[in-house]
């Protein structure tokens, strides 16, 4: 399966995600947008607690419909 966004749009606020949580890790990312110098370690850091955060914020939806 291909990374396609089930959610037409979803893309910023994935992009915006993926700088917040870089700086709550004081992850720092070159201004000119090259991504080549980032440390594997870094990147997966980041991947990891986007998925965390992804799957939490699912977690309380479905909490939030149950609970109706």
């Amino acid at each position: 399966m291909a990374n396609t966004l089930v959610v037409p749009g979803a893309s910023a606020a994935l992009d915006q995600m993926k700088y917040e949580v870089a700086r709550e890790l004081g992850i720092a990312f070159a201004a000119d947008g090259y991504y080549g110098d980032m440390m594997t370690r870094d990147a997966g850091s980041i991947g990891g607690n986007i998925t965390r955060k992804l799957v939490q914020i699912a977690e309380q939806q479905l909490a939030g419909r149950s609970a109706r």
